[in-house]
């Protein structure tokens, strides 16, 4: 389509306040001549709060920031160790609308744990992949003039604790894996670019 990759930036451990409000700068000023971006970058330990979300579902304070933001869904928690990728593309340009870039990220997820011998699935009506009823990545997204922002977060190899303190994604009870649990030991470094490789064919098909 003529469109050229998007940019990749690779941020490296970058926090998690400052990071959002560059996305959100980055749209409300992008043109439709803006190349997009793709960012690739872990957090320290944060929960982030989306716009439906409802504290109830954060069930202990255990020390960890509460960011309120303006992505769908309910509340995650992000650490080192677990690869965030962030979609900042404009889907007027690219012709599809946010349910198939939705379809087409958690493609390219469960597609890099085949690679590592995983088999993962989506969940009716729980966005986001999952191994055995696990959840091992999470998707949130906001649509701004067309155009998207916030991503993916996958866990690669990380302490998995601060998810006790809360109903992850608004699922009481629901397990979380990662991949270094899964018989395979990638670094979170090579998991990120395996999983952006992916990534760049999913959305440029």
């Amino acid at each position: 389509m003529g469109l050229g990759l998007p940019i990749v930036k690779r941020l490296g451990l970058v926090e998690y306040e400052p990071t959002w409000r560059a996305m959100q700068d980055f749209t409300a000023a992008r043109t439709s001549d803006t190349p997009d971006e793709i960012w690739l970058l872990q957090h320290p330990p944060v929960f982030t709060l989306g716009m439906a979300g409802k504290r109830e579902h954060l069930l202990a304070d255990i020390g960890i920031p509460v960011v309120a933001i303006d992505r769908g869904g309910q509340i995650t928690y992000h650490g080192p160790g677990q690869i965030v990728i962030y979609l900042l593309l404009d889907l007027r340009r690219r012709g599809y609308g946010i349910k198939e870039l939705v379809r087409r990220m958690e493609q390219a997820i469960i597609d890099v744990l085949a690679a590592y011998g995983i088999a993962a699935e989506r969940l009716a009506g729980a966005p986001g992949v999952y191994v055995a009823g696990a959840k091992i990545a999470a998707l949130g997204l906001r649509v701004k003039n067309g155009c998207t922002y916030h991503g993916l977060c996958l866990n690669v190899d990380m302490d998995l604790t601060p998810f006790q303190a809360i109903n992850p994604c608004g699922y009481a009870g629901m397990a979380v894996t990662q991949i270094s649990d899964l018989n395979t030991q990638p670094s979170p470094q090579q998991a990120g670019e395996a999983l952006l490789a992916r990534l760049l064919r999913q959305i440029e098909t």
